[in-house]
């Protein structure tokens, strides 16, 4: 696979390369240059503080009780 660098310094990747990777646009890649000269491309994994608001916020609190009751009704059902 080819790609070239813009004037900008910008780098296009071949679409068989991102399918490869999996990334999406707005993903973030690392470049890593090896001892001897060679440079990989690694997927960067999105922090988990990315997903902030992805929920919506419930319509009241829950209590710590609520959320303990919650969990034991769960896992009666299971078990």
């Amino acid at each position: 696979m080819h790609a070239t660098l813009s004037s900008k310094g910008q780098i296009t990747v071949p679409k068989a390369l991102r399918d490869r990777l999996r990334l999406s646009p707005g993903d973030r890649v690392a470049f890593v240059l090896d001892d001897d000269g060679s440079v990989r491309i690694v997927p960067k994994p999105n922090s988990v503080r990315d997903l902030k608001g992805c929920l919506p916020r419930p319509a009241a609190p829950v209590s710590l009780e609520d959320m303990d009751r919650a969990i034991a009704d769960g896992a009666a059902s299971e078990g």
